[in-house]
C-alpha cells in the first residue's frame, strides 16, 4: 500500500512538471498576446474559453454542485483572480526581471503557509529546498538589484495570492470533486477578468491570427489542461512539493525565450537553471540514492 501511494506521489509530480512545461510556454504566448490585446482581456479569453469548454464537456457534473462547493471554487478562484491581476498591475510600474523574480518567491511562501494551516511543519528538504529555488530564479531572472515600489510591492502581494491558491487548492482538492473545483474556480476568474477588463481597459481591435493562436494556446494547454492536471496531481502530493515543481515555468519559459525569441541566455541564467534542478532533486529524493541503505553489503566485501 505504501508503495502504491508512492508511485502516485511520482506520477502526481510528473504531471505537475507538464503544467510547468504549459506555462512557461504561456510566456510566450503572452508576449504575442499583448501586441494586440491588454491584460485584463487576455486574463477574460483564457479563462473564458476555458471554463466553456469544461461546462460544455462535464455539463452533466455542473448539476451536483453544492452550496459548500459553490463556496470553496469561489474562495479558490477570488485567489487565482488577484494573483494575475496583482502580477498584471504590477508590471505596468516595475521591470519584467524584477516582476518574474518576486512572482517567483511564491515557492518560498507556500511551506509557510502550509504549515499555518496544515499545522504540518516542513521538513529541512522542502525548506532548503524552497530557499534555493529563490536564488535560482533571481539568478534566472534578476539583473540588477531590487528597489521596492508600487509595482514591486504589488507584485510581492500577487506572489503571496499565487502562494495561498496552490496551498488552498491542496487543501481543499480532498474535499470536493477535482472537475467541479476547476470549473467554479475559472468561472470566478473569468467573471472577475472581464468586470476588470470592462472598468479599466479599452475593448479590443480586431485579432490577428497569431493574437488567436496565443489565445488558443493560453485557454487551452495553460489553462484548462493545467489546471486540470494541477488540481488532480495536487491530491497525491504535498503544496510544497507542488511549489517548487510548478517554479520550474521560469526555467522553460526563459528557454523558449532563447529558442523562440532569441533571448540571451547568461551563465549566470544557466547556473540559476542548475540551482533550481538541484533544488527539485533534493525535494524529490532527499537524497536517499546516496545513503548505503543495507550496511551489512559493504561489510561482506
Amino acid at each position: 500500500m505504501k508503495n502504491f501511494y508512492k508511485k502516485k506521489s511520482i506520477l502526481a509530480d510528473m504531471s505537475l512538471l507538464i503544467v510547468a512545461i504549459f506555462w512557461g510556454g504561456g510566456f510566450i504566448a503572452v508576449k504575442d498576446a499583448l501586441d494586440s490585446l491588454t491584460p485584463f482581456y487576455i486574463m477574460t479569453m483564457r479563462f473564458g474559453i476555458s471554463v466553456i469548454i469544461m461546462i460544455f464537456i462535464f455539463r452533466k457534473k455542473i448539476k451536483l454542485i453544492t452550496r459548500n462547493e459553490l463556496k470553496i471554487g469561489t474562495l479558490v478562484g477570488l485567489l487565482l483572480f488577484l494573483g494575475f491581476a496583482a502580477q498584471t498591475v504590477g508590471m505596468k510600474y516595475t521591470t519584467a526581471g524584477k516582476n518574474a523574480f518576486l512572482t517567483g518567491t511564491n515557492v518560498v511562501i507556500v511551506p509557510f503557509l502550509y504549515w499555518v494551516i496544515s499545522k504540518k511543519k516542513p521538513d529541512c528538504y522542502s525548506l532548503t529546498s524552497a530557499f534555493m529555488c529563490f536564488i535560482g530564479i533571481g539568478m534566472l531572472t534578476l539583473d540588477g538589484g531590487i528597489h521596492i515600489g508600487l509595482g514591486d510591492s504589488l507584485t510581492l502581494l500577487c506572489a503571496v495570492f499565487f502562494a495561498a491558491h496552490i496551498v488552498s487548492v491542496g487543501f481543499f482538492i480532498k474535499k470536493m470533486d477535482a472537475i467541479l473545483l476547476i470549473i467554479i474556480q475559472l468561472g470566478i476568474a473569468a467573471v472577475l477578468s472581464t468586470i476588470a477588463a470592462l472598468i479599466y481597459e479599452p475593448m479590443p481591435q480586431p485579432l490577428s491570427s497569431n493574437t488567436m493562436f496565443a489565445i488558443g494556446y493560453l485557454a487551452i494547454f495553460s489553462t484548462m489542461i493545467a489546471f486540470f492536471i494541477q488540481n488532480v496531481a495536487q491530491k497525491y502530493t504535498t503544496p510544497t512539493h507542488a511549489a517548487i515543481i510548478l517554479c520550474l515555468e521560469s526555467v522553460i519559459g526563459s528557454i523558449l525565450s532563447v529558442i523562440m525569441l532569441k533571448e540571451i541566455f547568461t551563465s549566470k541564467m544557466i547556473l540559476g537553471c542548475l540551482t533550481i534542478f538541484i533544488a527539485i532533486i533534493t525535494t524529490e529524493t532527499k537524497w536517499n540514492f546516496l545513503k548505503v541503505k543495507d550496511i551489512s553489503i559493504i561489510k561482506t566485501r
